[in-house]
């Protein structure tokens, strides 16, 4: 523990904490943060959010794909059968079932990231809601997760499309990458991500609402983002 504080110590040297930095500084800043680490971290952002989710008119939910991926490998579930069974075991799905992995589930058995179903098996899924919807897993036809296109599900999944979610405090955060992509990546990630919560402003939102944001990597100091270039 030492070290890490060592290295924190060092880094926080090297920035303001007070200060808002444009994303490129904050990523640089972020990047060397994780430079000294033993493994490769995760580049998340956390932004604060002037919504209250308790009421659905300001509820802020969506996917965005993210231009270079997120680094991690993500399992993919699929409720199907017959040939969309076929289909999604083609398309790279890790788990593909019907009423088998439904139960598999209802054990406790969640070996996924992610869950699409086709719309045929919305009756043996929803039993699942309980389970599924507390993790943010529960397959929705507004994400895209409910779809007989179970191929392109899949393949947005894998090539980095990530969900999310505001939560009770006005807060959605995601991880946006790996210390080891380019400055460059990583910036045009957070961006990305950036946009999509702005597009997804809900209709009952009040005020301002995107109030602040950061980012940092698994083990660095949170560094702020002067978000104003980007929320116009």
């Amino acid at each position: 523990m030492a070290s890490k504080g060592k290295r924190l110590q060092k880094v926080a040297e090297k920035y303001d904490r007070d200060s808002f930095y444009a994303v490129g500084d904050a990523v640089k800043i972020v990047k060397d943060a994780a430079a000294d680490t033993k493994f490769d971290e995760t580049v998340e952002i956390a932004m604060n959010l002037g919504v209250d989710s308790r009421h659905s008119d300001q509820m802020v939910r969506g996917t965005v794909s993210l231009p270079h991926g997120t680094g991690k490998s993500l399992r993919v579930a699929v409720f199907a059968k017959d040939a969309k069974a076929e289909e999604a075991k083609e398309a790279g799905a890790d788990l593909v079932g019907a009423d088998d992995l439904a139960e598999l589930v209802q054990k406790g058995q969640i070996d996924f990231d992610r869950c699409i179903a086709t719309p045929d098996m919305m009756a043996v899924v929803g039993k699942l809601g309980k389970i599924l919807g507390p993790k943010g897993m529960m397959p929705n036809p507004k994400l895209g997760t409910v779809t007989p296109d179970v191929k392109g599900a899949i393949q947005a999944a894998k090539a980095g499309q990530i969900e999310f979610r505001v939560e009770k405090q006005g807060i959605v955060h995601a991880g946006v990458g790996k210390a080891s992509f380019s400055e460059e990546a990583l910036q045009e990630n957070v961006t990305a991500f950036v946009y999509a919560i702005m597009k997804a402003k809900p209709s009952g939102a009040k005020g301002t609402y995107l109030k602040k944001a950061s980012i940092s990597s698994t083990m660095g100091p949170g560094v702020k983002l002067d978000i104003s270039g980007l929320s116009g």
